[in-house]
């Protein structure tokens, strides 16, 4: 370095360290943003109807912040990487139409996941490979092998994953606080009253929009042409949306099964067990199901003059109360699944008992296609000696996606 060079080296590094470190308040914080430091980096996949929903949530809460999302339709990405930029006051989220790409990034911690339902167990699975906590929302799985799967992979690489059914502690609380706080002495059994099956999916063919990436949409899904009603994200389980066809959902017997079991399953404190058989009743009044726990205790589904989850309990009974399990931290089911992000607890709606609620809604299914009962092995995963209905324990997939 020549005499003229050092000079002007010098003059430029003196002139650097003279001016004053300048810390921005979004780095700091302020009252409505926590310091960088303390914030859970965060990002979206699968932004309509209820991905709109948990994207305002997270994106509201000040010790978040959202920096991606990722939807296979253009209108939906661009309004919901719109909307965290607003938030903001910049330009710096991130769009991606493949979740791959999404996942591949090193600096997000979690993401939230509200696809159809068949792309569920593949993408929460994908994300706790890649180091990322997960909220998924409900139904949690479409077949019954998939649980098991995403279970193992949250334990395998210490993740966090939560469920997203808010119905089981927020609506339910009534008959929860009963149930456990033992006024109804000791619980026999508890009824739902949910559906209908899934149905098959006969639409005609629409020339595809240019707005979606159709075979991203399908994905594990068999191909199938293009409907607009097909992957429509209406809430109806009747027709006409992704959740009434078989290829994507359970229907409502999973849609609003994930709500209404997972409320009766925590009611009646058997959250950490799955059914033992499934006694298929087909009666005058109607089929029914009534499903047998370990301890002796029943669910039955659709039994005759039976309101949603009307209880049997044993009047005159004393049962000693137990403090009922509720959210951590604050904000609901969001804030309980961002302070477990933190403190690397179990969140309320651990993927585990969010398994075991889905795994009653696909019993019930098995029971009513095969229209007979069913004993269950929860351990082995599989029914016994039963090989017509070990064949629905799951379902092929397209390639390249296979679990």
């Amino acid at each position: 370095m020549g005499r003229s060079s050092r000079r002007e080296f010098i003059k430029a590094a003196s002139a650097t360290l003279a001016a004053p470190y300048v810390i921005t308040s979004a780095a700091l914080g302020n009252e409505s943003r926590s310091p960088a430091s303390d914030r859970i980096v965060m990002a979206g996949i699968g932004l309509g109807n209820m991905g709109k929903g948990d994207q305002g949530a997270f994106l509201g809460r000040k010790d978040v912040q959202y920096v991606a999302v990722c939807d296979v339709r253009n209108s939906v990405r661009e309004s919901a990487k719109g909307k965290v930029n607003e938030r903001y006051e910049n330009s710096d989220c991130k769009a991606y139409n493949d979740f791959r790409e999404l996942l591949g990034r090193s600096d997000i911690d979690a993401v939230h996941v509200a696809t159809p339902d068949h792309w569920h167990a593949i993408m929460v699975i994908e994300a706790c490979r890649h180091g990322k906590d997960v909220y998924c929302q409900k139904p949690e799985t479409l077949t019954l092998r998939e649980g098991p799967l995403m279970i193992e992979a949250a334990r395998r690489y210490g993740r966090v994953v939560s469920g997203g059914s808010q119905r089981v502690l927020e609506d339910y609380k009534g008959i929860v606080n009963q149930c456990w706080g033992g006024e109804l002495g000791k619980i026999k059994s508890i009824n739902v009253n949910v559906g209908p099956l899934s149905q098959l999916c006969n639409l005609p063919v629409e020339d595809t929009s240019s707005d979606i990436d159709w075979d991203l949409w399908l994905g594990p899904a068999a191909w199938a042409p293009y409907n607009a009603a097909r992957c429509s994200g209406s809430f109806s389980t009747a027709g006409n949306s992704w959740r009434s066809y078989v290829d994507y959902s359970g229907g409502g017997m999973t849609d609003w099964g994930a709500h209404h079991f997972g409320g009766a399953t925590f009611a009646v404190d058997v959250r950490e067990l799955q059914p033992e058989e499934v006694t298929y009743i087909d009666e005058r009044e109607g089929k029914h199901l009534s499903l047998r726990y370990p301890n002796g205790l029943t669910i039955t589904h659709n039994r005759p003059k039976t309101g949603n989850l009307a209880v049997e309990g044993t009047p005159g009974e004393t049962r000693e109360p137990k403090p009922v399990p509720t959210y951590k931290g604050e904000g609901g089911i969001y804030g309980d699944f961002i302070e477990c992000v933190k403190t690397r607890e179990k969140p309320f709606r651990d993927i585990e008992l969010g398994v075991n609620t889905t795994a009653v809604s696909h019993l019930c299914t098995i029971a009513y296609q095969l229209q007979r009962s069913l004993k269950w092995d929860a351990a082995k995963q599989e029914f016994p000696g039963d090989a017509e209905a070990n064949r629905l324990l799951d379902r092929a997939r397209r390639e390249p996606w296979q679990l």
